[in-house]
């Protein structure tokens, strides 16, 4: 188990605690809904965490297969509903792998695309549109 704790700290601001690390971070609400974008907003916390996930999990498997993915990066897009209530309806997410596209275990690296944790924690009716970019 692992134990985060938030606090709200005026505006539409919050900072959150990783209890067992010590870290903490700043979130803020988006201008469309009053806050300032000062910081990641929360949903924008859910798009990151998808993206991350899914490099943390590539990484992982390459490495039990001694893989070099040095450099991968990858971005996110968040698409919210205009309808209430507010959700987080698209995540559009590019992954750059720095393997050979016809690298034999490439089906390993796509699988784990597919499959890191957050993936399979999202609402099924939140549209995950990945493409990954090889070489």
């Amino acid at each position: 188990m692992v134990k985060m704790t938030a606090k709200f700290t005026g505006g539409l601001s919050c900072t959150a605690k990783h209890e067992p690390s010590g870290m903490t971070m700043e979130t803020d609400a988006p201008v469309d809904i009053g806050g300032g974008a000062h910081s990641f907003s929360p949903t924008d916390l859910i798009g990151t965490a998808l993206l991350t996930c899914i490099l943390t999990t590539v990484a992982s498997v390459a490495a039990k297969y001694d893989i070099d993915v040095a450099g991968m990066d990858g971005s996110v897009e968040k698409i919210m509903t205009d309808s209430v209530p507010r959700r987080i309806a698209k995540l559009i997410l590019h992954v750059s792998i720095p393997v050979a596209a016809d690298h034999p275990l490439r089906d390993k690296l796509e699988r784990a695309v597919q499959y890191c944790p957050v993936h399979h924690a999202l609402h099924p009716d939140i549209v995950k549109e990945t493409q990954v970019k090889w070489g």
